[in-house]
């Protein structure tokens, strides 16, 4: 199958090469280009659409957004112009050339009323990153007949390099010799390693069945408990101190407002017997292991 990947630069894009590289003929783009990435900005509508029609792809991967709350909430076009309008412009090129769409949704697009939510759960999202996201959402499924929506949670993956979410945040501060880590205890959510996300989406896009899936990894939980498990994997517990915070104290730093509960229940993929979303301790610590635990070695925080 031949792959057009825009936006292939992060740490989703990461996982979807190494995923879907060896079985399949890709064209990976972004606006950072790199090993195997060619440059495309999606948001120009005319080159995005001659790069894809040159491929002649039998899919289209649309994965890249702004996921800094704080900057879309401080740059609201941008923010629409590169996490909504640019799904536009993949809806119709897909629709043009009569092939699938991929696009990534988010836990982000619900309001945090509830404690977990389901496909079938209605959005309400709160800040211009989710709304965004959520216009990007709702204009696939109103103009596609053959397209996969899958909404991710807490994202990690990628490494130093490439990961800008929780994990690597809470490994920066450890490799500078912070030994006392404020973590909020009031947001829950559902991790979702990249790895498994992108095993998932190769399972579900096989079998034909269209729609919109919840996609993160089993088990719900909180910041803090992820950071709790982070520094215990990390063989760190008893040399760094974790201490629990509300949101009000970060409220400086992380002003966009973000819902109290992110979890995702895979219903969909269930039912379907498609699930193949690990737990996210398992998948952690995995992650952990091959990216973060020799930085952690006796020898190098002695």
């Amino acid at each position: 199958m031949r792959i057009y990947i825009a936006g292939a630069a992060g740490m989703l894009g990461d996982a979807f090469i190494r995923r879907f590289g060896a079985g399949h003929e890709l064209l990976c783009t972004d606006i950072d280009t790199g090993e195997g990435i060619q440059y495309c900005d999606f948001r120009d509508h005319s080159e995005y659409l001659r790069q894809v029609m040159d491929f002649k792809p039998d899919f289209l991967f649309h994965l890249g957004a702004h996921t800094d709350l704080e900057y879309c909430e401080q740059n609201p076009d941008d923010t629409y112009l590169t996490n909504a309008l640019s799904v536009e412009s993949a809806v119709q090129i897909s629709n043009s050339m009569n092939i699938p769409l991929l696009y990534i949704s988010t836990a982000g697009i619900f309001d945090g009323h509830k404690d977990v939510y389901d496909d079938w759960d209605t959005p309400n999202p709160m800040c211009a990153y989710a709304r965004a996201k959520y216009m990007g959402e709702r204009y696939v499924v109103e103009n596609m007949r053959k397209y996969f929506v899958c909404r991710a949670g807490w994202m990690m993956g990628g490494g130093l390099r490439k990961d800008k979410k929780f994990i690597k945040k809470i490994v920066s501060q450890l490799l500078e010799g912070r030994k006392e880590l404020n973590i909020v205890t009031d947001k829950l959510g559902t991790p979702t390693y990249t790895h498994d996300f992108a095993g998932n989406v190769d399972a579900l896009i096989r079998t034909g069945h269209y729609g919109v899936y919840n996609m993160a990894c089993d088990g719900t939980t909180s910041r803090f408990d992820v950071a709790k498990e982070l520094v215990r994997l990390l063989g760190l517990e008893n040399e760094v101190t974790i201490n629990p915070v509300g949101s009000d104290f970060f409220k400086k730093e992380y002003y966009a407002p973000r819902p109290d509960s992110e979890r995702l229940l895979n219903r969909k993929l269930a039912l379907r017997k498609l699930n193949t979303m690990r737990d996210w301790r398992i998948c952690l610590k995995e992650y952990v292991d091959e990216h973060y635990l020799k930085l952690f070695s006796k020898s190098a925080h002695v």
